[in-house]
């Protein structure tokens, strides 16, 4: 049974930084990597970038995220993390990391790819 959860979240103010975390389990099976996602209120879920399982390479949904955001392991077999920096009120979200089982597509956070989802962490900016 694949259990993949995100811890960290919080309220933080405007300008400060938080670190997120993810841990995925169960994965008995091939998988690519690890993604983080993220969805404001009243808003469709966005991604914000991705891991490699093997490589440890990452690959961000664009250069606003890759400025915002920083995706990192210490090995291979640790929790993965979404580093925030400079953190606005617009960031509020539920952040959430998902499991990569298929490439199907070029775009490294395409939904679809993402078998299993965590349940999500708020991450709350205000001062």
């Amino acid at each position: 049974q694949v259990q993949v959860v995100e811890s960290g979240g919080g309220l933080v103010q405007p300008g400060g930084s938080l670190r997120l975390s993810c841990t995925a389990a169960g994965l008995t099976f091939n998988y690519h990597g690890i993604g983080w996602f993220r969805q404001a209120p009243g808003l469709a879920r966005e991604g914000i970038g991705f891991i490699d399982k093997s490589t440890g390479g990452t690959s961000y949904a664009n250069a606003y995220m890759k400025n915002r955001f920083s995706i990192s392991r210490d090995h291979a077999k640790s929790p993965v993390y979404l580093d925030m920096h400079n953190v606005e009120p617009e960031d509020t979200a539920v952040y959430y990391c998902a499991v990569r089982t298929s490439w199907n597509h070029l775009d490294p956070v395409d939904m679809s790819d993402y078998a299993y989802w965590g349940q999500g962490t708020q991450v709350t900016v205000s001062s």
